[in-house]
């Protein structure tokens, strides 16, 4: 009933608005993209679009002064008095007549750092008048390719139907389109409430847009701003650290204020700044305009070109307050010569400023979607809408749209599929992939050849994987089902097999998931499993290392868990177990073939017929409770999406029993917590914690595979982002304990503070880490070590590789070493 009532007052609302549009050009024709157009001493406002198309909805017709504003050129006023709903009104600008009337320049005396630095004294009051605040918002986001292959190495590219429809011969074209109204309601710093009223994506009537609020906040009067890295605004505190001002003219506005157009270019080239302009009021030393670029490599995301962010702030002289009313943030981008670009528009309006809000007004939820906002046809659109659609854009929705009805039918996707569905003979070896796109069902089996899964260790030798799935998904719903199986073939141990596994989620409101599985495998004592199959087996063959210590494990467990609270996620998982020791079958190798592996006993890599445990059985029960605590979400007819709250740590606990053994010495229980942080340093970095401890009980006489494992590394390869989980040189099991235990990992990068003012190394566009990492168990001297090296590091766009030096310590031994950090192995493994 709720969401009628607020349709109903909407589309009241809307069929009482009358409307003026027309086309903005310059003074020989050309149409003028982006300008300011809104309505004087109100905040009705919109932009024009790329082909200088605008249309503003006004309460009523009649004497209203419409303000036409845009950098470069002379603002425009015009008095509109015809009485009809809808009025056109053509517009040419002039462009300004800039001056720098009796002003020298003077180095020692540089009138623009004069104004920079009034700007900063001025910088709470003027944000202060901004901060708490209501306004409609508008936006519209298009993704557009240029010269997209068909294949990128020797891989096909695969867009899905919906976005290679509108790419022509060359592979260029829109990939994505999409519109979003909403009412937002702000308070400085973070606090937002945004409701969605109308959400629109091409050829996808039920998707909702990303495009919110809460995702294009940019604020020059903060001292940073988040674009992967922070950041440093031109008026920052310490802007004079990072940039050089040239006031390069002055210009009045139509209310006779002189603005100030300030170029800002930066003292370093590599530092996370800006470069462009800034327009700032005399006297108040309010924000008139940005028009800023940001490279892509200053943001450490060298895929990116260049972004352009332009912001345009409108006076209401009854109120005295500058506030921003039109937004624009374009990119170019490219990889493998195929280039991209978007371009996002944002429109506020309708503003009020109350003093206060009401302590109920902001809570946990960010966005909520109104339940019909997929659902407004066209009339809705065509009137609601402050930028008009280009021609290319209504291209887009017409084809797209119609296309939609066709490509969703049960004729056209059962055509499709039978075209991916058929099978030829080599698939008995390669694989196969069945899909039924209209009943949501697919099939998938990973051939006898599946070359990708080939691994080897001391244990099976080399080994391969096969097997079968079958997934049937209801997006509406939420639901997603699974069934698979695994098979395993060791040729050395000749020994086959097998796990079945089953999963089916209930819905995407709280992701209650049951999941089961069973069957035998070879697993790795440490459960954190931590050297992958792929690094293990590089060591083995080619430096005879055997570091992957296994044993045989035959299983049959369920497991449940859901959110039971806001940012609570609760996992339960009970869980019958046999093990089984197992022992080195090769000594094959490419290299060195003179010398022998150690064994599979990790207890005593020298002993090749002692196993590291008796054969046993045993139940076990494990309880686990993450907390995300201030956890924010957003709300959509079909979900809810968390997003961890930064200012706020994530806790994990975890409660363990093993009972019903086939000996009672093997029972126990354990608890154990994990507290894990990032703290923000601003354009300083960012420091990462992660801070584990437990403790068992009536655990002295336990298999030694319910030890609590620790994640050392003995490859001297690093495989993942960050090493906050992992203790660089330390032994894989020379630390295991059934004992109390505590574990630190501390790890700061500088993001480039650091590394972007070293002459000669900020070449390289790195990021600096320094690391420390300590454990400490009973009756055994603390290990610890320390670690720096550079991150960010490689060829040309692509930056995967990482390199530490890493001194460790424990109990007088001292060793050094060095880690390389090669991260696309994460997409490898």
């Amino acid at each position: 009933m709720r969401n009628y009532t607020l349709f109903a007052f909407l589309f009241f609302s809307l069929s009482n608005f009358a409307q003026i549009r027309g086309t903005v050009t310059d003074d020989k024709g050309n149409p003028l993209p982006f300008v300011s157009v809104f309505e004087e001493n109100t905040y009705a406002g919109t932009t024009t679009n790329e082909q200088g198309k605008y249309q503003l909805n006004v309460k009523e017709i009649g004497g209203n002064i419409i303000t036409f504003q845009y950098l470069g050129y002379k603002t425009k006023k015009i008095t509109v008095l015809a009485a009809t709903r809808i009025v056109n009104i053509d517009v040419s600008l002039q462009e300004e007549s800039f001056a720098l009337n009796e002003v020298i320049i003077d180095p020692k005396n540089n009138p623009a750092n004069a104004i920079i630095k009034s700007a900063i004294a001025h910088k709470k009051e003027n944000s202060d008048k901004t901060g708490r605040y209501t306004a409609d918002y508008y936006s519209k986001g298009m993704f557009k390719v240029k010269d997209l292959p068909k294949k990128i190495l020797g891989k096909k590219v695969d867009l899905g139907d919906d976005m290679a429809s509108n790419l022509d011969s060359t592979g260029t074209g829109i990939l994505y389109l999409s519109e979003t109204i909403s009412k937002v309601t702000f308070e400085k710093p973070n606090k937002l409430k945004e409701k969605i009223i109308a959400s629109k994506i091409s050829g996808n009537n039920r998707g909702y847009s990303y495009n919110t609020a809460a995702l294009s906040t940019y604020d020059f009067y903060d001292n940073t701003l988040d674009f992967d890295v922070k950041l440093i605004s031109p008026i920052a505190d310490n802007a004079f650290n990072y940039y050089k001002y040239k006031l390069e003219s002055t210009f009045y506005d139509d209310n006779n204020q002189q603005i100030n157009k300030i170029k800002v270019t930066p003292k370093r080239d590599k530092e996370p700044v800006f470069e462009g302009y800034i327009y700032i009021v005399d006297d108040s030393f309010a924000i008139y305009a940005i028009d800023l670029d940001i490279k892509g490599y200053r943001m450490k995301n060298e895929f990116t070109e260049t972004m352009t962010l332009k912001q345009s702030f409108s006076y209401n002289t009854k109120n005295k307050i500058w506030s921003k009313n039109a937004q624009t943030l374009s990119f170019n981008a490219g990889i493998f010569g195929v280039k991209f670009s978007g371009n996002f528009n944002y429109v506020y309006s309708n503003y009020e400023f109350p003093d206060s809000f009401d302590k109920k007004t902001f809570g946990n939820e960010i966005v909520a979607f109104d339940l019909n906002a997929n659902k407004k046809d066209d009339a809705f659109w065509n009137e609601i809408r402050p930028i008009p659609l280009t021609i290319e854009e209504s291209s887009d929705y017409a084809k797209k749209d119609s296309l939609q009805t066709i490509r969703k039918s049960k004729k056209y996707t059962d055509s499709i599929d039978a075209k991916n569905n058929k099978f030829k003979v080599w698939d008995i070896l390669l694989g196969y992939d069945y899909k039924n796109t209209f009943k949501k069902y697919s099939f998938d089996y990973k051939g006898l050849l599946n070359i990708s899964s080939l691994s080897f260790n001391t244990v099976q030798g080399f080994n391969l994987d096969s097997g079968f799935s079958f997934r049937k998904w209801d997006e509406e719903k939420g639901t997603n089902t699974s069934i698979s199986t695994t098979f395993n073939y060791g040729f050395s141990d000749e020994r086959f097999r097998a796990i079945g596994q089953f999963s089916h989620r209930f819905n995407n409101i709280n992701y209650a998931t049951i999941w089961c599985s069973g069957g035998t495998k070879v697993a790795q004592f440490n459960s954190a499993e931590p050297i992958s199959k792929f690094i293990n087996s590089i060591s083995s063959l080619f430096f005879k290392d055997n570091y992957m210590k296994l044993y045989n494990l035959e299983f049959a467990e369920i497991n449940y868990g859901q959110d039971v609270a806001n940012g609570i996620n609760l996992t339960g998982k009970i869980g019958y177990e046999q093990r089984k020791p197992l022992f080195n079958t090769t000594d094959y190798s490419f290299f060195k073939k003179d010398d022998i592996y150690s064994s599979n006993n990790p207890l005593a890599p020298n002993d090749f017929t002692t196993p590291a445990f008796d054969q046993h059985h045993l139940f076990k029960a494990l309880l686990t409770t993450r907390i995300n605590f201030g956890n924010k979400y957003i709300s959509r007819p079909d979900g809810r999406y968390n997003f961890k709250n930064d200012k706020y740590p994530t806790v994990y606990l975890a409660f363990e029993k093993a009972f019903a053994a086939s000996e009672k010495k093997y029972e126990y229980e354990r608890i154990g917590a994990s507290v894990q942080y990032d703290l923000s340093l601003g354009n300083k970095g960012l420091l990462g914690t992660n801070f584990r401890a437990g403790n068992f009980f009536n655990a002295e006489n336990i298999s030694f595979i319910d030890y609590r494992h620790f994640n050392g590394n003995q490859t001297h390869i690093g495989t993942s982002d960050r090493y906050l989980n992992v203790f660089n040189m330390m032994p894989y099991y020379a630390n295991s304990t059934n004992d109390s235990y505590f574990e630190m990992h501390t790890e700061y990068n500088d993001t480039g503070f650091i590394m972007n003012k070293i002459p000669l190394l900020n070449l390289l566009k790195s990021t600096m880490n320094i690391g420390f990492h300590a454990l400490a168990i009973p009756d055994r001297k603390p290990y610890s070590e320390f670690t720096v090296g550079l991150d960010n590091l490689g060829f040309g766009k692509f930056k995967l590789f990482r390199i530490d030096y890493v001194h460790s310590y424990q109990g007088g031994i001292q060793q050094n070493g060095v880690v390389f950090g090669l991260k696309i192995l994460n997409i490898l493994d």
